[in-house]
């Protein structure tokens, strides 16, 4: 039986490599909330000009920058959702 669990401490720059993560993440919450304002915005356009095409890419905009910032939300309970699945099996 082989028993092996991640190990924080074993290579030099382990701590800085979540410093990164965790700024790249913020980035990435960051930039969707941004995608967020200007797809409402581009929206609204669309709606109040009777543009189909252009209401349809904001509303869109809307739909992927909410999915993005849920990946970037959840994306550390995602990863040990499936590490502790795949230590089940």
């Amino acid at each position: 039986m082989v028993d092996i669990n991640p190990n924080a401490t074993g290579l030099p720059g382990i701590e800085q490599l979540r410093v990164i993560v965790g700024a790249v993440m913020t980035v990435g919450l960051i930039l969707s909330v941004l995608a967020l304002i200007i797809s409402a915005i581009v929206w609204g356009f669309g709606a109040n000009s009777s543009n189909p095409n252009l209401a349809s890419r904001g509303k869109l905009g809307v739909l992927a920058s909410c999915g993005a910032a849920i990946v970037c939300g959840a994306s550390v309970t995602l990863v040990n959702f499936f590490w502790n699945v795949g230590q089940a099996v």
